[in-house]
C-alpha cells in the first residue's frame, strides 16, 4: 500500500458477503424482491404505500446513511486543506516577520521545524490509532502543523528564488488535476504489478534520502542539496530523481483514490472520510515539497 493512512480494514477489498448494508445499498434489490413476493401473497395497502415511498424518495446521502461517500470525502478533504492554508499563511508571516521588520535579520526556521516535527508525530499517531478508531481531532491538528511547515519552507525558498512558490503550486495543481482526470475517466488504475514496482522504487528513494541526509549533516557533502546537487552529464541528479518522484507521487494518488472508492464500496462509516482526506493530504504535501525542491535545484544550478 502506498499510503499508511489507508492501512485499515475499511479500505481493503472484502468478500461482498461481508460488506456492510445500509439504506439504499446493495441489499435494496433483495428487499424489493421480498416486498414483491409479499404483495402476491396479499400485502396490504399500507405496505404498498411504504414501498412506493421508498422508491420515490431521493437517494440517501452520507448524513442519512452514516456511510462514507466520495462526495462527503471530497468536502472533508477540502476542509483539511482549508486548515492547512490558514496555518501556512501563519507560518509564512512568522518565517519572514523578522526580515520584514529589519532586513538585517534572518528568517525564522522555527515554523518549519515545529511544523515538520509536529506533523510527523501526529501522522504516526493517526497511523497507529486509526485501525481501532478514527480521531478527526488528530487529523485536524496534523493539517495545522503541516500548514506551518509548508508556510515556513515556502517562505524560505521564496526569499531565495522569487516566484518559486507560485511555480510549484501551479505544477502541483496540474499533476493532481491530470491524475484525477485520468482516474475518473478510467484510463489509469492501480495494479498489483505497478504497486510492487512502486514499493521497490519507494524503498530505494527512502534509502537515498536517508543517505543524503547523513552526508549533509556530517559535512561529507556540503552542497546545498547534498547528492541532489551532483550533476550527471550536466543535469543535476536531484532533477532526474525529482521527475521519477513526481511520477511516484502521481501513482500514489491513484492508489489513494482507489482506496477511497474501496472504502465506499465496503460501506465504511462516514467518519472514515476524514482518514481518506488525510491520506490525500499526505501525498499532495509530499508532491508539493518535491516539486518545490526540483525547481530550486534547477534555478540554483543556473
Amino acid at each position: 500500500m502506498s499510503n499508511f493512512a489507508f492501512n485499515n480494514p475499511a479500505f481493503k477489498q472484502q468478500d461482498p458477503r461481508n460488506v456492510a448494508t445500509y439504506p439504499g445499498g446493495p441489499q435494496a434489490a433483495a428487499q424489493g424482491a421480498q416486498f414483491g413476493s409479499a404483495q402476491h401473497a396479499g400485502m396490504d395497502v399500507a405496505a404498498n404505500a411504504q414501498l412506493e415511498g421508498m422508491y420515490a424518495s431521493p437517494p440517501a446521502g452520507a448524513i442519512e446513511t452514516d456511510r462514507m461517500t466520495v462526495e462527503d470525502t471530497v468536502w472533508k478533504t477540502a476542509g483539511l486543506f482549508g486548515i492547512l492554508l490558514v496555518t501556512a499563511a501563519i507560518g509564512w508571516v512568522w518565517t519572514l516577520g523578522g526580515v520584514q521588520i529589519d532586513p538585517r535579520q534572518g528568517m525564522s526556521m522555527l515554523p518549519m521545524i515545529v511544523g515538520a516535527l509536529g506533523g510527523f508525530v501526529l501522522a504516526l499517531a493517526v497511523m497507529f490509532t486509526s485501525r481501532k478508531k478514527v480521531r478527526p481531532a488528530l487529523i485536524f491538528a496534523y493539517a495545522a502543523f503541516e500548514g506551518l511547515f509548508i508556510g515556513g519552507i515556502s517562505a524560505f525558498f521564496e526569499m531565495l528564488y522569487p516566484g518559486i512558490v507560485m511555480q510549484a503550486t501551479l505544477a502541483t495543481v496540474a499533476v493532481v488535476g491530470v491524475t484525477l482526470a485520468l482516474f475518473a475517466s478510467g484510463k489509469i488504475r492501480a495494479s498489483k504489478k505497478m504497486t510492487k514496482i512502486f514499493m521497490i522504487a519507494m524503498l530505494g528513494y527512502l534509502a537515498f534520502s536517508l543517505l543524503n541526509l547523513v552526508l549533509m549533516f556530517t559535512g561529507v557533502n556540503n552542497n546545498a542539496f547534498g547528492l541532489r546537487s551532483v550533476e550527471i552529464m550536466g543535469i543535476p541528479l536531484g532533477l532526474i530523481i525529482g521527475v521519477l518522484v513526481v511520477f511516484m507521487a502521481a501513482y500514489s494518488l491513484v492508489m489513494d483514490f482507489d482506496q477511497i472508492q474501496q472504502g465506499v464500496r465496503n460501506g465504511a462509516p462516514r467518519k472514515y472520510g476524514w482518514l481518506g482526506g488525510f491520506g490525500i493530504m499526505v501525498t499532495v504535501v509530499w508532491l508539493y515539497v518535491e516539486i518545490l525542491r526540483m525547481i530550486a535545484i534547477v534555478r540554483g544550478s543556473n
